[in-house]
């Protein structure tokens, strides 16, 4: 499934293709509707009607481009759709619109850089979309202004259970409700697949306002620093060492309660578990806790290297680890 759901495109605005594929997969298990912005808010019954509500959150959108002029020459000017780092762009093969152009981002020529070019990462207006066409003319019969761009990646596994793909942020936590929604619940639950997180939790804004849940558990891939030259606390999480439960970031400061009781439950029940070294990134629970009558928040979320790139890497382990969290939480955040 989470192979399936990172290689659908649907960046912030063009969500419809993981909309479509997670309505297949849940509509024989819930109540669900498609709200005005495009997200997908899914009630299912369980056992018990609960005193408090209880809501989870996933994000459908991924980062990507968007075309917003053609030269003479016919490349293929663009902008970020969400937050990218140029240098992740350079020489990736990209597909562009509804009949899936492929094209090459492209940049200009190593031994025409400017001593100071050659230092810091190009500004996206000095990046073009190679597609091959000889001119304008011959560009716009292939592409549109408007037209969404993604990144072109394999999903593939390697090494000691890693896993390597695009939109793993945060189809990963899309993959974990719908396993919940397929499944037996205890208490009655709330689902919402929200559209626009990349583009400043949009989508997030509408459902907690429509859903107006006691508690929201956010779902959520987030930045591991990992890597070789990299130590202490800038390495933020790390791979392998279990599900992140922050307690503040750039958007939301944490329900301490929660963040405690998510802790304490994955001492009880030996499950590895961390918290970011840095306050840092944001995600949709920065839109749910403040809206309408508030909402109690805590994230769950996945350890992620190169995120936001065409090759994003996870660790199985994490995945699975987060999925048990997340069952023996669920719970007790009810009691």
């Amino acid at each position: 499934m989470l192979k399936d759901l990172c290689l659908l495109n649907g960046t912030s605005g063009d969500e419809s293709a993981v909309r479509e594929y997670i309505i297949s997969q849940i509509k024989d298990y819930c109540d669900y509707r498609v709200d005005a912005l495009g997200s997908v808010i899914a009630f299912k019954k369980g056992k018990k009607t609960p005193d408090k509500s209880v809501s989870i959150n996933a994000h459908m959108d991924e980062v990507g481009f968007i075309i917003t002029d053609v030269t003479d020459e016919g490349y293929l000017r663009f902008s970020p759709v969400g937050g990218i780092d140029s240098r992740v762009c350079l020489d990736r093969v990209v597909s562009i619109g509804n009949n899936c152009v492929k094209g090459v981002i492209g940049d200009k020529a190593v031994h025409l850089l400017e001593k100071e070019e050659e230092k810091k990462a190009p500004d996206f207006d000095k990046l073009l979309i190679d597609i091959g066409a000889e001119n304008k003319e011959q560009a716009l019969k292939a592409v549109n202004l408007g037209d969404f761009a993604y990144f072109e990646s394999e999903y593939y596994e390697f090494g000691n259970g890693f896993i390597k793909s695009k939109a793993l942020d945060d189809r990963i936590g899309c993959m974990l409700m719908i396993e919940l929604l397929k499944g037996e619940l205890e208490y009655d639950t709330t689902f919402c697949f929200n559209v626009q997180e990349e583009v400043g939790l949009r989508g997030a804004k509408c459902t907690s306002y429509a859903v107006q849940s006691d508690i929201s558990v956010i779902l959520e891939a987030t930045t591991a620093a990992d890597f070789d030259g990299v130590t202490g606390s800038d390495r933020v999480c790390i791979l392998g060492k279990g599900a992140v439960v922050s307690y503040m970031d750039r958007s939301t400061i944490y329900d301490k309660e929660l963040y405690s009781l998510a802790m304490n439950t994955a001492k009880e029940f030996d499950i590895p578990v961390q918290t970011k070294t840095a306050i840092a990134g944001g995600n949709d629970a920065g839109a749910i806790q403040s809206s309408g009558a508030g909402s109690r928040v805590i994230a769950i979320s996945l350890p992620c290297r190169y995120i936001h790139s065409a090759a994003s890497v996870v660790k199985k382990s994490d995945i699975d680890n987060t999925r048990k969290l997340l069952e023996k939480l669920l719970n007790r955040i009810y009691d």
